[in-house]
């Protein structure tokens, strides 16, 4: 009964982790360099002027809906209960 116990606290300490990873500014700035780096390399392949700058586009539109979602969110589970 002991190992149940054992098997159960170790799977809830990996469900909150990886609820913790999917809201961690880690997770959120790793998407979002990964976001602008893919940004550049296909702006500066297509020739695209200042591709430094317009691949900020998608990446601060990533940040923003990120940063968004959690008002959204309440609002419909407010309105579901």
């Amino acid at each position: 009964m002991n190992t149940n116990i054992d098997q159960i606290t170790k799977r809830n300490r990996k469900v909150e982790l990886d609820k913790a990873w999917e809201t961690s500014w880690v997770r959120k700035a790793s998407i979002a360099a990964i976001t602008y780096g893919f940004a550049v390399l296909f702006l500066y392949t297509i020739d695209a002027p200042n591709y430094w700058l317009a691949a900020l586009v998608p990446t601060v539109g990533y940040l923003f809906s990120t940063l968004t979602l959690k008002p959204l969110k309440a609002w419909w589970i407010k309105r579901q209960g």
